[in-house]
């Protein structure tokens, strides 16, 4: 089997279970002492048949960190750190959406048995807990000091 097989079955190995963005399967097929143009040619090649996509890549992990609660700031953050471009994050999250605000509210009522209350002392925990999460500081204010 010549190199490009075996990276190859190894790209397709860490694709089967779940998306990869380029740059997260360039970094573990070099962890698996891939030569650097082995594995560049075997990145086009999974791109070409469509078995590597980064919108595909996109898509999955936002609908993923959505559900575990995490809110916009955080997701575009770790999508950056895999590589994913700005352009194509602003595609995908966009924090007017109201959708975002609904999921906050879901990991306060999840993370918080009680309503929030006028003490500073447990509005400024739950802004943290929320800032934390990756939620933007306006929404926050918005759902702390909501009439």
């Amino acid at each position: 089997m010549t190199d490009l097989q075996e990276a190859e079955q190894a790209a397709i190995r860490l694709l089967a279970p779940r998306e990869h963005s380029r740059l997260e399967l360039r970094r573990k097929l070099l962890k698996r002492d891939h030569a650097p143009d082995v594995i560049e040619e075997v990145l086009q090649r999974l791109e070409e048949h469509g078995l590597l996509s980064e919108e595909r890549f996109v898509e999955q992990y936002i609908a993923m960190r959505k559900r575990k609660g995490y809110g916009p700031v955080r997701i575009r953050q770790e999508l950056r750190e895999r590589g994913i471009n700005d352009i194509m994050i602003h595609e995908w999250v966009d924090e007017r959406d109201d959708e975002w605000r609904v999921n906050m509210k879901q990991e306060v009522e999840k993370k918080f048995s009680v309503l929030v209350t006028a003490e500073y002392k447990e509005q400024a925990r739950l802004a943290r807990f929320l800032e934390y999460r990756g939620f933007p500081n306006h929404m926050i204010r918005d759902y702390l000091f909501q009439d």
